[in-house]
């Protein structure tokens, strides 16, 4: 059974606490919380601040994205704000071993996203040193966007070399995830939904979360 971590970047962040307390109780295992620094990505969202309070209410997995540069910067600040998974872009890092070397050194997990344009085949010498890879399907930055298909070919790849090296790694999907899509991307491999508008602007969200949990 696939893990679903809703995606807060497509909340309504005027009721926020109410949002983060739906999804506690929903059958959501995880909180996706994507940092974004207009320079990575061409787009803002929220940071350490935003992260402390939903910490208040959170009672799931805080699952950190960081779309940003020199991550590095920040790994201690987040893991004081409450991450408990921190993933960093691999073309973010250019020293991605010391990344994941320190974040784990804070206690949490670890893991790498890759956008579209990005070989799998770059993760080989890092693969077994993360807990998780998130694999985007759209172009990181924006929320809303159509799931690109050549993810599922990645997926699979994927699935293969954790499986031939027995490696405890989670495949993550990022963008544009549908109640439409979702089981072919589970088919291929996925471990972990990240969902935002399919959640979020659904007329009932925690049945849609569950209607995701079920596939």
């Amino acid at each position: 059974m696939s893990l679903i971590a809703p995606s807060l970047l497509a909340s309504n962040f005027l009721r926020l606490e109410e949002e983060c307390k739906m999804i506690n109780a929903s059958q959501a295992d995880w909180f996706h919380l994507d940092v974004m620094d207009g320079r990575f990505v061409p787009n803002i969202s929220f940071g350490l601040p935003v992260i402390e309070q939903i910490k208040t209410v959170a009672t799931k997995t805080l699952d950190v994205h960081l779309m940003i540069v020199e991550p590095e910067k920040y790994a201690v600040a987040f893991k004081a704000a409450g991450a408990d998974i921190l993933t960093v872009h691999i073309e973010a890092c250019n020293h991605l071993h010391r990344n994941i070397q320190q974040i784990k050194s804070w206690g949490m997990k670890a893991g790498v996203a890759v956008n579209p344009h990005t070989s799998i085949n770059l993760l080989d010498d890092i693969l077994a040193d993360i807990d998780l890879v998130c694999l985007m399907s759209v172009n990181p930055g924006f929320g809303g966007q159509k799931f690109i298909n050549n993810t599922l070919h990645k997926i699979a790849k994927l699935k293969d070399r954790i499986l031939q090296r027995n490696l405890n790694v989670l495949i993550e999907i990022d963008g544009g995830v549908t109640l439409d899509n979702a089981a072919t991307i589970i088919n291929a491999g996925a471990d972990v939904l990240v969902a935002g508008n399919t959640v979020f602007k659904a007329s009932n969200p925690i049945d849609t979360i569950a209607k995701l949990k079920a596939l």
